[in-house]
């Protein structure tokens, strides 16, 4: 008798251990299902689908501090490429301007007026002269903020009687705005100086 009773307690025993493996290996199981269930949903939550010509292209987002550089530089070329970019004709030289005074402040839009002023803008036009800007690079000091920043370019110059290419180099400083239509990256630059503006080869049109 004492034999059976000993049976079925170790024969409990092993099924409450048996029990207890099982239930450990459940919860631990679910702990993980749940921790890469979380994982997943915020793995999705960082990816952003775009349609485009009727197909779906994925982006993925990220912080601000990750691509500022990146950002800055862009927002440096296109205010050059919309603020030297010059055709001979009054609305897309005043379009194109426009465009560029809202990435940055008073100090460019002084340049503009003085431009202006000095009938650079009405000799554009009645020249029918074209000027086009090549940014080659733009230097960006990201280690102390506001960002300061040195643009490198290359300006080309037609006229009806030649051609004229010239070195730009700018510098400024860049601070964070709001982002908005006008401004996507959300910066403004300021204390806007043209540091050289040269003529590198001037070639003469047949």
């Amino acid at each position: 008798m004492f034999t059976k009773m000993r049976n079925i307690e170790s024969a409990f025993q092993y099924v409450r251990r048996f029990t207890m493996l099982v239930i450990v290996g459940c919860i631990i199981i679910c702990c993980y299902t749940l921790y890469k269930s979380f994982e997943s949903i915020g793995m999705m939550q960082d990816r952003v689908y775009i349609l485009a010509n009727g197909k779906a292209l994925e982006a993925y987002s990220s912080d601000r501090k990750d691509n500022v550089i990146v950002e800055a530089r862009d927002h440096v070329k296109t205010f050059h490429k919309l603020f030297f970019t010059l055709d001979p004709d009054d609305k897309v030289i005043k379009l194109n301007v426009t465009k560029a005074l809202y990435l940055a402040d008073e100090s460019a839009k002084r340049t503009y007026d003085d431009l202006k002023e000095n009938g650079f803008y009405a000799s554009i036009i009645s020249g029918n002269v074209s000027q086009t800007i090549t940014v080659d690079s733009v230097a960006i000091n990201i280690d102390a903020y506001p960002y300061q920043f040195k643009c490198y370019g290359k300006q080309n110059i037609i006229r009806t009687t030649s051609i004229v290419n010239r070195t730009l180099i700018t510098e400024g400083i860049l601070r964070n705005v709001s982002r908005s239509d006008n401004n996507p990256h959300g910066f403004l630059i300021e204390r806007l100086t043209t540091l050289e503006n040269r003529d590198l080869s001037v070639e003469n049109r047949k």
